[in-house]
């Protein structure tokens, strides 16, 4: 069950970082109560996983996703682009995800 909290605190990490560079497109205060909102949720989230697997796998599992998972929403979303060796590194940042979780104690 930890898991899926992380998960779902993975998913709203990556929607906080994308709302930031949307929030600072329209420079409304409503536009910008939503990265405020989602890190509540966000912190909120990643404190609850907290509470059932290790702080650093849950930490490093959350940043690893997180970061890679901004990534690619800003090549769809604002049309950033990535060298082939960013995305190299992009792919031994979710291998390592994997084995962390792999041999995760729980």
């Amino acid at each position: 069950m930890y898991w899926l909290i992380l998960a779902v605190a993975v998913v709203t990490e990556i929607c906080w970082a994308l709302s930031l560079k949307w929030a600072a497109t329209l420079a409304t205060w409503q536009a910008s109560s939503v990265p405020i909102v989602l890190s509540f949720v966000n912190m909120g989230l990643l404190a609850l996983a907290m509470r059932g697997l290790p702080a650093g796998t849950a930490y490093a599992v959350w940043t690893g996703l997180g970061a890679v998972g901004v990534i690619i929403g800003g090549i769809f979303l604002f049309g950033d682009r990535v060298s082939a060796v960013q995305a190299g590194f992009m792919t031994l940042t979710v291998i390592g995800v994997v084995g962390t979780k792999l041999f995760a104690q729980a």
